[in-house]
């Protein structure tokens, strides 16, 4: 059975390689997405109650609110959700999260997903600015639903601890989807599979002749 899914596999990444090259993205990037909704209850939960909560966090003001308040990229304001934005401890309960899952989707996607051989430190940097630049963006966005998605589901809807959990679920989902679609075509980009030198090739070849 398996020696059959193998073949049919096989046989689908000859006739469509573009198509199966999608497919493990998408199967590896769901991974991660798993990794990061399991690793982000247990990081708000280490820092719950620390003096980070009552630590502002707001930077890089773009703007005003419609009630003309700052609108800044990083929004963590001090206090619990959904009164407070969750201060500098939901900042890094976010951030540490992603960085670890962001590490750990670019060895596998590299060498599961697009087998690259190309330079590992220039995709590396490749990488980190392109990380960088979706961080910014993805954090930018979250700042318009991360207050009233909290607010919906701990006190509109009452759910207390249990809506606080479903919105970070519901908020890492998002950032998730941010970076799967903005993702996959740098990927396509940074992750090249360099041409082996004809030498290397024939001794290759010599050595299982």
């Amino acid at each position: 059975m398996v020696t059959r899914l193998r073949g049919l596999w096989a046989s689908f990444v000859e006739r469509r390689p573009g198509t199966a090259q999608f497919l493990v993205f998408l199967v590896l990037s769901n991974g991660i997405t798993v990794l990061q909704l399991a690793l982000m209850p247990l990081f708000r939960a280490a820092f719950d109650g620390t003096s980070l909560v009552g630590t502002d966090f707001q930077v890089w003001q773009v703007g005003t609110n419609p009630d003309g308040t700052a609108y800044h990229v990083f929004d963590y304001a001090a206090g619990s959700l959904p009164e407070g934005g969750g201060g500098l401890a939901y900042f890094l309960a976010v951030q540490i999260t992603l960085l670890i899952a962001q590490v750990i989707n670019f060895f596998a996607q590299r060498s599961i997903t697009f087998k690259s051989n190309s330079s590992v430190a220039r995709a590396a940097a490749w990488y980190a600015i392109a990380y960088v630049v979706i961080t910014l963006g993805a954090a930018a966005a979250q700042g318009l639903y991360k207050a009233p998605l909290y607010e919906l589901l701990i006190d509109t809807w009452g759910m207390g601890r249990t809506g606080e959990t479903a919105a970070d679920v519901l908020t890492m989902i998002i950032n998730s989807a941010i970076s799967f679609w903005v993702f996959f075509p740098i990927f396509k980009v940074i992750f090249k599979r360099e041409p082996e030198p004809a030498g290397a090739v024939a001794t290759e070849d010599s050595r299982t002749a």
